[in-house]
C-alpha cells in the first residue's frame, strides 16, 4: 500500500513568507544533493543548482536552449520556433530568472552571473529564429534587467574575490553594455533616465567612497585613449594585464 501524501504545513509554518523579499536557502535533498529553495506566497519552489532548474533534460540536453541549438543545427537557416517551442522557451526563461534571484539573495554571485549569461545567450538565439517581432520583444524588454543583475553579481563577486577596483570596472563594463543596447535601439537619450543605470552608478560610487578608490586603471586607460596619450595607454594596458594575470 502506498503511503498517503504528506502536507507541508510544518515547513510553511516554520519558514514565513516575506512579501517583497526574495527568501531563499540551500538545503540537502533526500539523496544528499544540494538544492535551492525559495519561499513564495502559499508555497515553496525547489530548484536544482546546475543545468536546468527543474532538473529536466529536454531531449537529453542540459537545458531547452541546448536542445534547441541541436534542432537549429539540424534544420539549418529555415528553422523557426513553433508555438510549442516558444512556450517551452518561455518556461525556461522563467526558471532561470527564479534561480538567478535566489543566487543573488544567497550571495552566490558567480552562479548568478552564470544564469544571467544563459538567459542572455538564449535571448540572442531565439531572436534569430523567432516567429514574430512581438514574441521577440516580449523577451527583449527584459534584457536591461538581466544585464543589471549580471553586472551587479559580477561586481560583487569581484569585490569578494579580488577587491574594489575590479568591482568598479565590472560596473563600468556593465554600464557600457547597457548603453550599447540603448544605442542599438536608437534610444540613447533614455539611458541616463533608466532606473537600473542609476542604481549601478550608485553601486559604483558607493564602492569608490567606501574603499577610497580613485580612478581605476580601466578608467585611466579610457581617459588616456580619449586624450590620445598612447604611450600612457600602453603602460596602463601592461599594468592591467599584470593585474589580471595575477588573479
Amino acid at each position: 500500500m502506498s503511503k498517503p501524501p504528506r502536507n507541508i504545513d510544518a515547513i510553511l509554518r516554520d519558514w514565513a513568507y516575506e512579501s517583497g523579499e526574495v527568501t531563499a536557502r540551500m538545503v540537502r535533498g533526500s539523496d544528499g544533493r544540494d538544492v535551492v529553495q525559495m519561499r513564495i506566497d502559499m508555497g515553496i519552489l525547489q530548484l536544482e543548482v546546475d543545468n536546468r532548474p527543474d532538473g529536466a533534460r529536454p531531449g537529453g540536453a542540459e537545458s531547452y536552449f541546448d536542445y534547441l541549438l541541436g534542432v537549429a543545427v539540424h534544420q539549418g537557416d529555415s528553422f523557426v520556433l513553433s508555438e510549442e517551442q516558444c512556450a517551452e522557451a518561455d518556461r525556461e526563461f522563467v526558471q532561470f530568472y527564479q534561480r538567478r534571484i535566489c543566487w543573488l539573495a544567497l550571495r552566490q554571485f558567480r552562479r548568478a552571473v552564470r544564469d544571467a549569461d544563459h538567459s542572455l545567450a538564449f535571448m540572442d538565439f531565439v531572436a534569430k529564429c523567432s516567429p514574430s517581432d512581438e514574441w521577440t520583444n516580449s523577451h527583449e524588454q527584459y534584457r536591461p534587467f538581466i544585464l543589471f543583475h549580471r553586472t551587479q553579481a559580477a561586481a560583487l563577486a569581484e569585490l569578494e574575490e579580488t577587491g574594489p577596483e575590479p568591482a568598479i570596472e565590472e560596473v563600468n563594463q556593465g554600464l557600457t553594455r547597457i548603453r550599447q543596447l540603448y544605442i542599438a535601439l536608437e534610444a540613447e537619450e533614455e539611458y541616463d533616465e533608466d532606473e537600473l543605470v542609476g542604481r549601478l552608478n550608485q553601486l559604483r560610487e558607493s564602492l569608490r567612497d567606501h574603499y577610497h578608490v580613485g580612478r581605476t586603471l580601466g578608467e585611466q586607460l579610457a581617459d588616456a585613449v580619449a586624450k590620445e596619450q598612447y604611450e600612457l595607454a600602453a603602460q596602463l594596458r601592461d599594468q592591467i594585464a599584470k593585474r589580471d594575470n595575477g588573479k
